[in-house]
């Protein structure tokens, strides 16, 4: 047996500080400073114009906490920082940032017990579902990066091969990368992507960059209120009903239902967490941003998912893992 220890209460009530000091070391491009080699304080405080005290200090907890390692000439980035937090990477994720750390979201967790009194969060009405609300538009934009990979493996998973005519609806659409991935593997999709109109401006111009602009099209205003048009052979679901209670979820998905070809199918990428509800434990703590952040959100099960489709009137659901991500994709067949 193990002796007790209060480790586990105060490395959680000082968690904030580690937010804090990543949140610092992207602002400063600490880590794309030592990208080249091992530098020292003094180096890295002239590159980042900082103070060297301030420089020393936050290189170090950042060596506690595991993003760097410290030699005596200096510091040196892990692989994991070298890949994902150096700005001249292709992988960079550090904007997430800008959306992960907005007051928009961690406001909502400044009175969580208010929201766990409530049972939804405490900071507005609508949460993060205000219409339109510019969190939206910097979510597309700082969230990219982390996107497009799994973009990629649905595309995989999507196509298998194939290049048939393919009519896509996209919806809650943001970057486009979902879309916009299927698109690059079949050079026969239209992808119609569905968003307020100024986050469609951000897949647009994601859609010109990757050279697919004639093929994507946009239908802008709420998911719930908009006319889709008809016979969609695909309909992409990229978290988004985690937003809503399940009878809302319903809702949306019997008017999907209708603007599917005979033969349609829906994706569905979400944090998908096990019928225990604590693993896998990425997946399933993610019902407790839902709990701060949204009136009526969740981190719904396969099971759950299942009955949604199938009260909507969907044949039948299947669940597949996506390797690398912390998340899975249901497909859903009319």
């Amino acid at each position: 047996m193990s002796t007790p220890s209060p480790a586990l209460f105060f490395n959680t009530v000082n968690a904030y500080q580690r937010s804090a000091a990543i949140k610092a070391a992207v602002e400063l491009n600490v880590f794309t400073a030592i990208s080249q080699g091992i530098e020292s304080s003094q180096s890295l405080a002239q590159k980042c114009q900082t103070s060297e005290r301030g420089m020393r200090m936050l290189c170090d907890y950042l060596v506690i906490i595991g993003f760097m390692t410290k030699q005596a000439e200096g510091y040196r980035l892990t692989s994991d920082s070298a890949m994902f937090l150096d700005r001249q990477s292709k992988f960079y994720v550090g904007d997430a940032i800008e959306f992960l750390l907005s007051p928009m979201i961690t406001n909502g967790f400044n009175d969580l017990t208010a929201a766990v009194l409530k049972g939804g969060t405490a900071i507005s009405s609508e949460g993060t579902l205000s219409p339109e609300h510019p969190v939206w538009v910097q979510f597309a934009k700082a969230m990219s990066p982390m996107m497009a990979n799994p973009a990629q493996l649905i595309a995989q998973l999507v196509n298998e091969n194939k290049i048939e005519p393919l009519k896509v609806l996209d919806i809650s659409a943001s970057h486009g990368l979902f879309g916009i991935a299927v698109a690059q593997h079949n050079p026969n999709a239209e992808i119609f992507g569905v968003d307020w109109a100024s986050v469609l401006e951000v897949a647009k111009e994601n859609a010109r960059i990757q050279g697919v602009a004639s093929r994507y099209h946009t239908i802008a205003g709420s998911a719930f209120e908009v006319d889709y048009g008809n016979d969609y052979d695909l309909v992409l679901l990229p978290n988004f009903l985690h937003h809503f209670d399940v009878a809302t979820c319903e809702q949306l998905l019997r008017k999907i239902k209708t603007a599917l070809a005979v033969e349609g199918k829906v994706i569905v990428f979400d944090f998908i967490p096990n019928s225990d509800r604590i693993t896998p434990p990425d997946a399933a703590a993610f019902s407790l941003v839902m709990l701060a952040t949204t009136p009526n959100g969740d981190a719904y099960t396969f099971a759950e998912y299942e009955s949604m489709f199938s009260n909507a009137g969907f044949s039948h659901s299947q669940l597949h893992s996506l390797p690398t991500t912390q998340q899975q994709v249901i497909v859903a067949y009319k």
